[in-house]
């Protein structure tokens, strides 16, 4: 669905309190939009919803962009990617689209890059991943240690942590474009036992790293609204059009206020 201009400045206001509606500039639509279709894939315990302003943003730029959340409760990680992905291939396709990439909030990119340890996707492009636990998460580990939070845990949650049943430590090297956003603002109780190194309040830098990305970017922003975030948009832009990100603009230092 398109939304008026206004109505989306007045929907992130109201889904995200605390930020400010300031008119954002769009850049002039790139040609090579035209054929793209963007899928894009939620953290754990979220849904579309919390994808809606890079959606919004992305079809300002002329890409056709799926946005569909995918079910996670009473169900693993290797449940979860098969019919997450191959929905979204199955819009692109039906869309005439030839070329598909995508942009993922954390544990959604650990679902696309177990997919692609078994599947091939045709026209595969770039991805930017923002805040990935792709080497496990020391957060999970830490809720799976409290014995009044682990029985209440979630399958996946169990699955992203450093341990024996971490998903993203069994999964290899990336072999397509990618670039990853991480945070370092870590205004958020969750961050607590993280105080020792860079962290967005969920997943630590170092944590988002992983074999064959082509860039990343570490800015002062948060795990849980980062992706709300203009100077965050506009660096999955960069990344979706040119295939590395602007580390010279200036905005990104405001990023999180």
């Amino acid at each position: 669905m398109r939304f008026p201009r206004f109505t989306k400045i007045f929907l992130t206001v109201l889904l995200v309190p605390g930020l400010t509606a300031a008119p954002v500039c769009f850049a002039a639509e790139d040609p090579g939009s035209r054929d793209q279709c963007i899928i894009l894939l939620h953290g754990l315990a979220r849904s579309s919803v919390s994808m809606k302003a890079i959606e919004w943003r992305l079809e300002e730029e002329g890409y056709f962009v799926v946005n569909n959340s995918y079910p996670w409760l009473g169900k693993s990680i290797e449940e979860i990617a098969p019919p997450a992905v191959e929905e979204g291939l199955a819009e692109c396709r039906e869309a005439g689209k030839t070329r598909v990439g995508f942009v993922t909030h954390s544990m959604g990119g650990i679902v696309l890059r177990l997919y692609l340890q078994s599947q091939s996707i045709p026209g595969m492009g770039r991805v930017v991943m923002l805040a990935p636990p792709n080497q496990g998460s020391m957060m999970a580990d830490q809720l799976m240690a409290n014995g009044m939070i682990e029985p209440l845990l979630p399958e996946p949650a169990r699955q992203l942590g450093t341990g024996e049943e971490s998903v993203p430590k069994k999964l290899g090297p990336v072999n397509f474009e990618l670039g990853i956003i991480a945070g370092t603002n870590t205004r958020s109780i969750a961050s607590v036992g993280l105080d020792e190194v860079e962290n967005d309040g969920t997943v630590a830098v170092e944590e988002t790293y992983v074999e064959g990305m082509q860039d990343i970017i570490v800015m002062p922003v948060d795990h849980s609204f980062l992706m709300w975030r203009d100077a965050v948009l506009d660096q999955v832009v960069q990344v979706l059009r040119h295939g590395n990100f602007d580390h010279e603009r200036t905005e990104v230092q405001q990023a999180g206020d």
